[in-house]
């Protein structure tokens, strides 16, 4: 048994009890959520098992309810280990566990309901924020080290390597608060920058940076726009032009990582002191260089390489009933799994595009203290919510209130998603309590994260859902 220190102190002994649980089961049932961080979740978790010698099967939940955690329970595992989810369900999971169905172990760090049960580990039971500094894949990762401790498997670096896949989960778990990961996450990615799978380096905070070519980075890059370039192709072809470096090569448009380091700072010099000669205020130039995570193992170039463009790539396979494509990639296949995620993004990029421009289109009714849009069926309800927070700042959506979003799941019930932002979190806001106590209201049930939670309504409820939300908000930020 190989001794470990537990990357986040404050969970040890939590983790310590959660795996020793899963070292004693004859086999888990893994359970976790689809989006990036669950699948993340759900890969760390899995390696972890698989290195300690743990039978398991895995399954993936859009959604955890009654319903789903009933057929949880009916596939008669012992153990259950839920990942990115479960501790806002722990009401319902624990009547399954006094029935004696399961004995749940939780890795998750969503807002757990009132009901608690012994194996728990949840960063904000012990003062850790959940939102912002640690994420459900770095929940599984503390879990995995413990894990390590406890196997006389030859783990790699003690399962530090997993680290990386951690980050991937932060990072889509939009938890890199002006643009780097904070708290919890710090230690995880100091970790896995120890043991040689993780870069952290200070570059251009663009999206794209591995894939896109020069044109298209600047072009798509809308968290700050600048007039000549964001959205104008023949103005950043003009830029590109203009600018003392060697953008193509062979006929080709460059990609940014083509670039040498005395290009990229100058490229970037070119384009701030564009920025400035545009009128974009400096705290918004500011945001143009950021952190950046590499994953130091995988093939420059390609969607793998940035733990962005990871986190994407993700979100386009559970989110379209993917998730073995997904996990695929994320436990290593670099070949069929690969090619399908990538065939996958694509088709998620037009989704978004249109998303975004169904919105931009139709445009939000604002309330007193939230805006929102109906997309009925117009928008897919997975990844309505990606939509939502991509839309704040758009043209006719404002980043001054949060925005809730409905889109239709089926026919009794209809999807919510809400999305704010750090200062508005700062003012006192909290979707999460927001989503929650309005759900109910109207005969649903929501959660999440203070900047940004979901629920799931009655069809029909919308209306009767704004009135509560934006009631429940305006208390929150006064």
């Amino acid at each position: 048994m190989a001794a470990v220190d537990g990357p986040v102190p404050e969970l040890q002994t939590r983790a310590d009890a959660c795996a020793t649980r899963l070292c004693s089961a004859d086999r888990v049932l893994l359970a976790s959520h689809i989006d990036a961080d669950g699948l993340t979740s759900a890969a760390v978790a899995a390696s972890a098992l698989e290195r300690a010698s743990i039978p398991f099967e895995t399954v993936f939940e859009k959604q955890l309810d009654a319903a789903s955690i009933a057929g949880i329970a009916a596939r008669e595992y012992d153990t259950v280990l839920f990942t990115d989810f479960g501790s806002g369900q722990l009401d319902i999971i624990a009547e399954h566990e006094r029935d004696g169905a399961f004995v749940p172990v939780i890795a998750d760090h969503h807002r757990p309901a009132e009901t608690d049960t012994e194996l728990h580990l949840n960063p904000l039971l012990e003062g850790i924020d959940g939102a912002s500094e640690l994420s459900g894949a770095g929940a599984a990762y503390v879990l995995a080290r413990a894990l390590a401790a406890r196997s006389e498997a030859d783990e790699r670096f003690n399962n530090r390597d997993l680290a990386a896949l951690a980050v991937v989960g932060a990072v889509g778990d939009m938890q890199a608060s002006g643009g780097e990961l904070h708290g919890a996450n710090a230690g995880i990615v100091a970790e896995g920058v120890e043991a040689g799978v993780l870069e952290k380096t200070t570059d251009l905070a663009i999206y794209g940076k591995q894939t896109r070519p020069l044109p298209k980075l600047l072009e798509y890059a809308s968290d700050v726009r600048i007039p000549g370039i964001t959205n104008d192709e023949r103005g950043v072809v003009s830029f590109l032009d203009g600018v003392d470096v060697t953008c193509r090569a062979d006929g080709a448009w460059k990609r940014w990582v083509d670039l040498t380091d005395d290009e990229k700072q100058r490229l970037a010099s070119a384009l701030v002191k564009h920025a400035v000669s545009r009128g974009v205020p400096a705290f918004k130039i500011d945001r143009l260089v950021g952190t950046s995570y590499v994953l130091s193992e995988e093939t420059i170039g390609t969607e793998l390489r940035d733990a962005s463009e990871f986190s994407t790539l993700l979100n386009a396979t559970a989110r379209y009933e993917r998730a073995d494509v997904g996990l695929a990639v994320c436990l290593g296949d670099r070949e069929a799994a690969f090619d399908r995620a990538k065939k996958l993004l694509a088709n998620h990029r037009r989704n978004l595009s249109e998303g975004i421009e169904w919105v931009e289109d139709h445009g939000v009714t604002r309330g007193e203290h939230i805006q929102w849009f109906d997309s009925g069926e117009e928008i897919r309800e997975t990844i309505v919510g990606i939509i939502a927070g991509m839309s704040m700042g758009a043209e006719g959506v404002s980043r001054e209130v949060p925005i809730v979003a409905f889109a239709r799941k089926n026919d009794e019930e209809t999807k919510v998603s809400a999305r704010g932002t750090g200062p508005l979190v700062g003012r006192g806001l909290d979707l999460s309590a927001a989503m929650g106590e309005a759900a109910r209201a109207v005969g649903g049930d929501g959660g999440g994260h203070d900047i940004a939670a979901g629920a799931t309504i009655p069809a029909g409820a919308q209306a009767e859902f704004v009135e509560h939300a934006d009631r429940i908000v305006g208390d929150q930020l006064d």
